[in-house]
């Protein structure tokens, strides 16, 4: 992975890049560690084109944007009020595939708590960071900085400390002690807010309130706790590569700093965030098995000077266990001879594969989708959301 680049005397030198991913990954202090020890250039290893900061820059016209915001009040009491969230979350999950919601029942105590049992993990000191430093993702408790660092074209501006809560928690001793209690009282509060998101999610497809949670949406939930440092020189760089998110759904606590955005109509949308409020995202999971219904769009995080930005991620899957493999498609009862499947059936492990063999800002969408127009039956007929039982 080296290439030859030529400084201002004209003078050849030879750029290893494996070599710098190398020494980055094994020091396992992170870009924190970079800042830690003065950084005041960005390493080459985290440059990344320009096009993909500078493109599709926001308009005049849509600095006034934002996702809708809906008011889940009265949601579990009131008929009349639910219906209504439930006509708000479809035409947000329908055409931003973002919306934010806030009285949405997790106490704001519990929320800046959380940011700030973040915040202490990362500034803790690197040798107390560097016990939970691993890419072994089998393991509960992870720490790393860019979970596909070596098949991205450039590294983002960004740490990580992942927890893996279902279908099998970590252990009361596998958690930092610096952010054990809040990281486990979020973590109850946001699943209980995901189920109710899903139920809500259900109905704006016309389904039976329970159908998206009893197919196996939220069978996986993971928090993604980031860190992104302040940067000096952000220009060069990105804090999250534009993507979309490989899950059923995905929501997003962040802090004050800001640096979100939103692909809308071809445009970059600015979150910004609001006190209490969190984020909630379509991933490309139920875009498929919602058949196109609900859209999952890409985003992306700024680097920034100031800093550090902090954002905890909640996301749902489906789980697949050995033995018992999953198989996703577009739900059954949402098609009809007008509503053709738009996607084949493929494995939930193939479809992941795809994700984490080509990096975070691939899209494993285009691979699953049907090549005649309009779409068509697959070999196994209608497709379905299905979990398979073969033999061994």
């Amino acid at each position: 992975m080296a290439t030859i680049t030529s400084d201002l005397a004209g003078n050849s030198q030879i750029y290893d890049r494996k070599s710098e991913l190398k020494n980055f990954d094994e020091s396992k202090v992170g870009v924190q560690g970079l800042v830690e020890n003065g950084v005041t250039k960005v390493p080459r290893m985290f440059h990344c084109e320009q096009s993909n900061i500078n493109d599709l820059s926001i308009s005049e016209s849509n600095l006034k944007l934002s996702i809708p915001t809906i008011d889940l009040t009265g949601i579990h009491d009131d008929p009349l009020l639910r219906d209504e969230v439930v006509r708000k979350v479809q035409n947000a999950s329908e055409k931003w595939g973002f919306f934010q919601v806030i009285n949405h029942g997790i106490p704001t105590h519990i929320l800046d708590e959380m940011i700030k049992g973040t915040c202490r993990f990362h500034q803790q000191d690197a040798k107390a960071r560097k016990e939970y430093y691993t890419r072994d993702l089998t393991k509960k408790v992870v720490y790393l900085s860019n979970f596909t660092l070596y098949q991205d074209q450039s590294a983002d501006w960004r740490d990580t400390l992942a927890f893996f809560w279902e279908p099998h928690p970590p252990k009361a001793e596998e958690l930092p002690k610096v952010c054990s209690d809040i990281v486990s009282e979020y973590s109850k509060e946001v699943k209980a807010l995901g189920y109710s998101l899903f139920e809500l999610l259900s109905e704006a497809l016309g389904l039976n309130r329970f159908h998206l949670k009893e197919m196996g949406g939220a069978e996986k939930f993971f928090l993604l706790c980031h860190y992104y440092p302040p940067c000096p020189e952000p220009e060069l760089t990105i804090g999250t590569t534009k993507h979309t998110d490989g899950s059923f759904m995905t929501i997003l606590l962040q802090d004050h700093v800001g640096g979100l955005q939103v692909l809308h109509d071809n445009q970059w949308v600015d979150v910004p965030p609001s006190h209490g409020a969190l984020v909630v995202n379509i991933g490309d999971l139920l875009k498929i098995v919602s058949n196109d219904k609900f859209t999952s769009v890409q985003h992306r995080v700024l680097a920034k000077h100031a800093g550090p930005r902090i954002s905890i991620a909640s996301l749902f899957r489906a789980h697949e266990s050995e033995g018992m493999p999953k198989v996703i498609g577009p739900i059954k009862e949402l098609l009809s001879k007008e509503n053709l499947p738009i996607y084949r059936d493929t494995s939930l492990k193939e479809f992941l594969a795809h994700r984490f063999t080509n990096g975070i800002g691939f899209s494993a969408l285009s691979t699953n989708r049907l090549v005649e127009s309009g779409g068509h039956p697959g070999p196994h007929g209608w497709c379905s959301f299905t979990i398979a039982r073969r033999a061994g």
